[in-house]
């Protein structure tokens, strides 16, 4: 087995679910290569992605682990791959590794769900608007810096207008609408984008009013993709020092209905394509 000295995002999520299937077995490292003829540490490298794996030594793990989901197995096989990588390498010596594991996340992601309340959600946001965050960055970027984010940015919006996209759906409060993040001419060209983009069918932008009080989450984004099944499903969480991703059981089912309560309070999508509309017109 050849290592591998900085896995995809996909790799170390195989070995993170395969690590999974083995404790639900109740076995640990030792007991199960005992059973699959190979090291303890052998396995425990395939589980951190420093060993790659084939797709029978995958179904054979899941065998032995007494996985009984072949959607679940066929899913983890796909993740291995192939060989090539995607665009974000050309971004591996320039921006944090977490941001290029988000753009690989989201470019084999089956569905797109983003909430957020004070920022516009990055595959929606203008060149102009994206520059403006980044100028705003404690600590101070320096500008190559910044058009390295924003052009990397640009660029996994190509995720939005491929041969069939995955579907996206947005929640945003009127607030992070109302921001005029690089002034007026900037908020109403972001506006109209909004607008625009929403125009295509697999997008649905949904807004959640200031007349709607109260809501859940309020405060902090989130952006679900979803996996080709429920267990591959990944949260990702904005923090100050950037990313984090969540794909255990119990904190995937509690963004699931986070984000179904977050729509539940939010106006239809002809109502917030009103609302953005009318805030454009009136800045």
């Amino acid at each position: 087995m050849a290592g591998r000295s900085a896995p995809t995002a996909r790799r170390t999520r195989l070995g993170v679910e395969l690590r999974k299937l083995r404790e639900r077995a109740g076995m640990t490292t030792t007991q199960a290569a005992a059973l699959l003829g190979t090291s303890s540490g052998q396995l425990s490298n395939i589980e951190v992605a420093r060993f790659g794996v084939s797709a029978d030594r995958v179904r054979v793990m899941a065998r032995t682990y007494s996985c009984t989901e072949p959607a679940l197995v066929e899913s983890l096989v796909a993740m291995i791959g192939e060989r090539k990588r995607g665009w974000w390498e050309e971004y591996r010596d320039i921006l944090p590794s977490k941001l290029l594991d988000l753009a690989e996340i989201e470019h084999h992601g089956t569905r797109l769900h983003a909430a957020h309340s004070m920022h516009i959600p990055g595959l929606l946001q203008t060149v102009e608007h994206a520059r403006e965050i980044y100028r705003q960055a404690v600590p101070e970027m320096s500008p190559p810096e910044i058009e390295h984010r924003v052009s990397f940015r640009v660029k996994r919006q190509t995720t939005l207008y491929r041969d069939h996209p995955a579907p996206y759906r947005a929640v945003i409060h009127e607030a992070a609408l109302r921001m005029k993040f690089g002034g007026r001419d900037v908020t109403r060209t972001q506006l109209q984008h909004l607008l625009k983009v929403s125009d295509h069918d697999h997008v649905s932008i949904r807004v959640i009013p200031f007349d709607a009080g109260s809501y859940p989450g309020s405060g902090q984004s989130v952006y679900f993709v979803s996996g080709p099944v429920p267990a591959l499903d990944t949260a990702q969480l904005d923090q100050s020092h950037g990313p984090v991703f969540v794909d255990s059981e119990a904190q995937l089912a509690q963004y699931r209905l986070l984000l179904d309560r977050l729509e539940s309070v939010s106006l239809s999508h002809a109502g917030s394509q009103d609302l953005i509309h009318n805030i454009a017109r009136h800045l």
